[in-house]
C-alpha cells in the first residue's frame, strides 16, 4: 500500500524538504502541497490523500481552522507540525482538539540528531497514520478484527457480568503515545472530584510540551493533574504526568509512595518510558494495581505490564476500534496479558463511577 500525503506548509524550503524525506520511503508518496489552510481544504477535496502534515502558523488561514474544516468535510488523518515552545504546545493541544491525530517537531532536527533516525521515526508515523485511516476507523467501529473479537469475547462477557469495583484499586498506571492526549482527556476529565486513588500516567511527549499538557488537563478536570516532581508524594485523586525528556519511577518509602525523576541512560528509545515505570511499580506495589495501556505505536509497556501481571496487579488494553494507532494496546493482548480488552468510552464509564 502507498501512503498519498498532502503536505501543508508556507515555507517553500521545509515544503521541500520534507518531501525529500517523505519520497525517500517506497511506501509513501507525496501528491500535492498547499501553502496555506485554505488552500488546503481545497486540495484535500480535490486529492483526497490519505494523510495531510499541517503547519500551525500560516498566513490566511492556519492551521488549526484547517484541520476542523477538513475533518468535518473531508475526514483524514492530520499530523501536526509544531514549534517546541510553550505557546508551540497549546497550538499543538488546540489542533489535537480540532481533530488531528499526531504532532511532530516543526525543526527537524529536533525529532532526532541523526537524520536516518528522523527520516525513519518520520516516515513511520506517515505510513501508521495513512494505514489507518478515518474512514477504516469509522468502519471498524461497526466491524471488529477477528482477532480483537477472538482475544475478548471471554473478556467482555465477564466485563458485563461482573462490572468493575474501583474500591479495590490503589492505584492506576497509564502508558500511552500517538492518539494519547485525547485519549487521557476523556478519561481524566471523566473521574469524579472525589476520585479514591491516585494515577501516574506515561504519555510520550517532547520535555518542552509536558507542563502545558499537565496545565491544559487540570482546567479540564475535576481531579487536580500535575506535571510530576522528584520527591512527589503520590495521593488520591491527582493524575501525575511524567515529565518529558526524563525517567519516571516509583519509590516506597514506609507506607508512602514517591516519584523519583531521573535522567534517562543511554539506550531507553522512549523518554519517559511506559516500562520503565511500570517496572518501577511492579517491585513496590501488590495486586491492588490497575495498569491501562491506551493508543500508541510500538509495544512500550509490554515487558513492565509482564512484570506486574506477575505481581498480580490488572492489565487493560484499550481495543483496536477506538485507538488512533493500535500498537502497544496490541503488543499486550499479543502477550496474552490483558485481563479486559475495552474501548476508549468504556474506559471512561468505569472512572466516572457511572457504571
Amino acid at each position: 500500500m502507498t501512503v498519498r500525503v498532502l503536505v501543508v506548509d508556507d515555507s517553500g524550503f521545509f515544503r521541500r524538504r520534507l518531501t525529500e524525506i517523505l519520497n525517500s520511503d517506497q511506501h509513501i508518496d507525496v501528491v500535492g502541497y498547499a501553502i496555506d489552510g485554505a488552500q488546503a481544504i481545497i486540495k484535500a477535496r480535490e486529492l483526497r490523500p490519505d494523510v495531510i502534515t499541517m503547519d500551525i502558523e500560516m498566513p490566511v488561514m492556519d492551521g488549526i481552522t484547517a484541520t476542523k474544516k477538513i475533518m468535518a468535510e473531508v475526514p483524514t488523518p492530520i499530523l501536526i507540525f509544531s514549534s517546541l515552545t510553550t505557546s508551540g504546545a497549546k497550538s499543538t493541544f488546540d489542533a489535537l482538539d480540532a481533530g488531528a491525530l499526531d504532532f511532530l517537531p516543526k525543526k527537524i532536527d529536533d525529532i532526532s540528531s541523526e537524520l536516518d533516525i528522523t527520516r525513519r521515526l518520520l516516515c513511520a508515523r506517515v505510513r501508521v497514520l495513512g494505514a489507518r485511516g478515518l474512514a477504516i476507523k469509522e468502519e471498524a467501529s461497526y466491524t471488529a478484527s477477528s482477532r480483537t473479537l477472538a482475544a475478548s469475547s471471554t473478556i467482555r462477557e465477564s466485563q458485563r457480568n461482573a462490572g468493575f469495583d474501583l474500591n479495590k484499586i490503589k492505584l492506576i498506571a497509564i502508558g500511552t503515545s500517538t492518539g494519547g492526549p485525547v485519549a487521557l482527556q476523556k478519561i481524566l476529565t471523566a473521574m469524579p472530584d472525589d476520585f479514591p486513588v491516585p494515577v501516574i500516567i506515561v504519555q510520550h511527549m517532547p520535555a518542552s510540551f509536558t507542563p502545558s499538557f499537565a496545565e491544559r488537563l487540570d482546567s479540564l478536570c475535576k481531579i487536580k493533574v500535575k506535571q510530576a516532581d522528584h520527591g512527589d508524594e503520590v495521593k488520591a485523586g491527582v493524575a501525575y504526568i511524567a515529565p518529558g525528556g526524563v525517567q519516571m519511577m516509583v519509590d516506597r518509602c514506609g507506607s508512602r509512595l514517591l516519584l523519583k525523576i531521573e535522567e534517562a541512560k543511554p539506550g531507553q528509545t522512549y523518554r519517559p518510558g511506559v516500562d520503565i515505570t511500570f517496572s518501577s511499580l511492579a517491585r513496590v506495589c501488590s495486586s491492588e494495581l490497575l495498569a491501562v495501556v491506551l493508543t500508541g505505536m510500538g509495544a512500550d509497556g509490554r515487558e513492565g505490564a509482564r512484570l506486574l501481571k506477575q505481581r498480580g496487579a490488572t492489565i487493560w488494553a484499550q481495543d483496536e476500534q477506538s485507538c488512533v494507532v493500535y500498537g502497544m494496546p496490541m503488543a499486550i493482548v499479543d502477550a496474552n496479558l490483558a485481563d479486559e480488552i475495552l474501548s476508549l468510552d468504556k474506559i471512561s464509564s468505569l472512572f466516572s463511577g457511572e457504571e
